[in-house]
């Protein structure tokens, strides 16, 4: 292509000396490497992506370009999966373009506390994104944007989760069998997120169980501006018969703010009221077996990435309830995650449980107020 344009330019001149256009004749001007590769940039500033129906394309600030599927925009980060180059993520500042090949849903901050969602085909140049469906277009500019997911009703283009498993099996002079299974589930779109999670203990000591836990966790967020949210409801459910807890089942609803979201961090903080039900394993004479109370909940998560292949949580919940179910319960869980191989993870948690007052069992056994836990195991990310 260059030289092309070189010779191109030397008939030109060539012409004009013929016609008596030009007296003086003077050597061709060479172009230097660095008109090469000036000339060279400004043609691929020009190279549009032809229309595809089945892949996304974006364009990183380098000027490469990538064919993939747009997984979706999230804390100001892009995951972007690649036949070649499996699942990637970038930061939003080094996405230069991005052209989508089906309908994607972008949630855009109108103003101080308004939205809006737009859905259809997606094309960001620059500064400006363009929304296509029904043969109409909208624009916006790039930094009123919040999120972008599929704007498809496609289960699996919205799901995003993780299990891991942790276990250690010991026989001989000794038997023991301590297992941990962990799972979590995302559903995402631009606009909001549905998040579960689940955490499970059992450890057998010589024929005789010695821990048997579940914890599931779910909650709903809308998300009201790049900073605000709501959770209009959130649920828990535990069951620990070694800390008397037949069944406890906590529903609320609580609103939320963004201390920092940006591509390496996220940092939130909640709070909410709602119900705390507990029923007990067994309870001392005169006691009732199980007990309703209001509650008043506290909480803060914290994410980040260390480097490209490490990550750090840190997640606590805190409630307030009547002392007949506890006074105050907490939750804490702080986890490293790291790479290992294609979408394995090596992760390790350490987990702490504490109840102020727990309820004493039949026999006149207080538990104890706190459970700690630390968890190794291997985990699969889908």
């Amino acid at each position: 292509m260059v030289s092309s344009f070189a010779q191109a330019a030397e008939s030109e001149e060539a012409a004009m000396e013929s016609a008596g256009k030009v007296t003086t004749s003077s050597p061709a001007k060479q172009d230097t490497p660095t008109d090469k590769s000036s000339r060279a940039v400004s043609e691929w500033d020009k190279f549009v992506p032809p229309r595809d129906e089945k892949f996304d394309w974006i364009q990183l600030t380098s000027g490469e370009w990538l064919k993939g599927e747009l997984k979706f925009l999230y804390n100001y980060s892009v995951e972007f999966d690649s036949d070649e180059l499996d699942l990637q993520k970038f930061d939003w500042e080094d996405i230069k373009q991005v052209r989508s090949a089906g309908y994607q849903s972008v949630l855009i901050e109108t103003g101080p506390r308004t939205t809006t969602t737009a859905i259809g085909l997606i094309e960001l140049v620059g500064d400006k994104l363009r929304v296509a469906a029904d043969d109409q277009v909208i624009e916006f500019h790039r930094d009123q944007i919040i999120s972008i997911a599929k704007g498809s009703t496609d289960v699996a283009d919205l799901w995003s989760g993780k299990i891991a498993l942790g276990i250690n099996i010991r026989s001989g002079n000794s038997e023991l069998v301590d297992s941990n299974f962990t799972a979590y589930a995302r559903r995402r779109t631009s606009a909001s997120r549905v998040a579960l999670d689940y955490v499970g203990n059992f450890s057998k000591a010589e024929g005789v169980e010695t821990s048997n836990n579940h914890r599931f966790n779910a909650h709903y967020d809308i998300f009201k501006t790049s900073k605000y949210f709501w959770r209009p409801i959130f649920g828990e459910y535990v069951r620990d018969r070694f800390k008397n807890i037949n069944n406890q089942v906590s529903l609320g609803t609580a609103f939320g703010y963004h201390i920092i979201r940006n591509s390496k961090t996220e940092w939130e903080i909640s709070g909410g009221v709602g119900a705390l039900y507990k029923q007990f394993v067994s309870v001392e004479v005169g006691e009732d077996s199980e007990n309703t109370s209001p509650a008043l909940g506290l909480g803060t998560r914290y994410e980040t990435d260390f480097t490209s292949w490490l990550e750090y949580l840190f997640d606590f919940g805190f409630q307030i309830v009547d002392q007949e179910s506890g006074t105050y319960i907490h939750h804490l869980v702080t986890t490293l995650e790291s790479d290992l191989l294609s979408d394995l993870d090596l992760d390790i948690s350490f987990v702490w449980d504490r109840v102020e007052d727990p309820q004493p069992a039949e026999d006149g056994t207080v538990p104890e107020r706190d459970d700690f836990q630390l968890i190794v195991g291997v985990s699969y990310e889908f």
